[in-house]
């Protein structure tokens, strides 16, 4: 389907479709508009319009088909479709508008981000011909990229990110990529950051079960006011994971998936501004 005969779907309805809202949509043709209308000028044009390049490159975020599957669809040949989605992220991420705040910020507004939540996520990906053991994830029984991200607990904003192979655990994420928090900034984190509190005294953790024994009532209240303040991440986790190349099998060459997250997570927080 071309964007012809999406754009009189509904918002919600577009959104199911495309991934984006109509009006994330349109500031991200606005801004490949310059790049990608090449009409009157001199080289190559694309046979589709601009707002169908980019409604490929989302149907492949949102869908993960393979791109001969997707190229036979629109009808462009497999290296077409290839160098398209290249050039589509590399100029939302070039316009600076679709971008993470990153870790300087988390010191600087310190005062903005009082709570804060970081968690660990795992996106599958194919067996390695090299080095299989260092992407192999003991708890997803898979090899897997681990991709910790920091969340504003108020509003779900995804404030930086850090990468790293599938074999490596939560905490020793945190510890190798360390984040510039405040002594009043509050952390909460799950049992994967055991020990973090050294590093970071304002830090929210739940309460272990002793072995061959029980939780009193108070660590089993903690644990559950904890777990409903941490609930946001959860949900951030899912809009995240509604782009099946982040849920799904990665194909594709592992360099380019961090591009990737943080080209996809910057558009959740665009959408996450526009709702407010």
């Amino acid at each position: 389907m071309t964007y012809d005969q999406l754009k009189h779907l509904k918002s919600s309805d577009f959104k199911r479709r495309c991934g984006v809202h109509p009006e994330t949509f349109e500031q991200m043709v606005e801004i490949l508009h310059p790049h990608l209308d090449r009409r009157g000028q001199r080289g190559g044009q694309c046979k589709l319009s601009v707002e169908d390049q980019l409604l490929l490159v989302l149907e492949y975020w949102r869908e993960y088909r393979t791109q001969f599957h997707i190229a036979t669809s629109w009808g462009l040949s497999e290296s077409a479709v290839c160098r398209l989605i290249q050039k589509v992220e590399g100029l939302l991420m070039e316009s600076g508008k679709f971008r993470l705040p990153g870790k300087k910020q988390l010191y600087q507004n310190a005062q903005t981000w009082n709570v804060l939540v970081v968690d660990a996520t795992e996106s599958p990906i194919e067996r390695p011909k090299k080095t299989q053991r260092d992407y192999y994830s003991g708890k997803q029984k898979h090899h897997t990229l681990k991709t910790q991200f920091v969340v504003n607990q108020a509003n779900g904003q995804i404030i930086c990110t850090a990468f790293e192979k599938g074999r490596v655990h939560d905490f020793r994420l945190f510890k190798l990529h360390r984040l510039p928090l405040s002594p009043e900034q509050l952390c909460l984190a799950d049992k994967g950051y055991q020990g973090m509190i050294k590093h970071h005294p304002s830090t929210s953790l739940p309460t272990k079960k002793p072995r061959q024994g029980k939780l009193d009532k108070a660590e089993r209240y903690h644990n559950q006011n904890l777990a409903r303040l941490r609930l946001i991440v959860e949900h951030v986790n899912r809009k995240l994971k509604i782009f099946r190349i982040l849920a799904e099998r990665y194909r594709n060459r592992r360099k380019r998936f961090g591009l990737r997250f943080n080209l996809i997570a910057a558009i959740v927080n665009f959408e996450l501004a526009l709702s407010s």
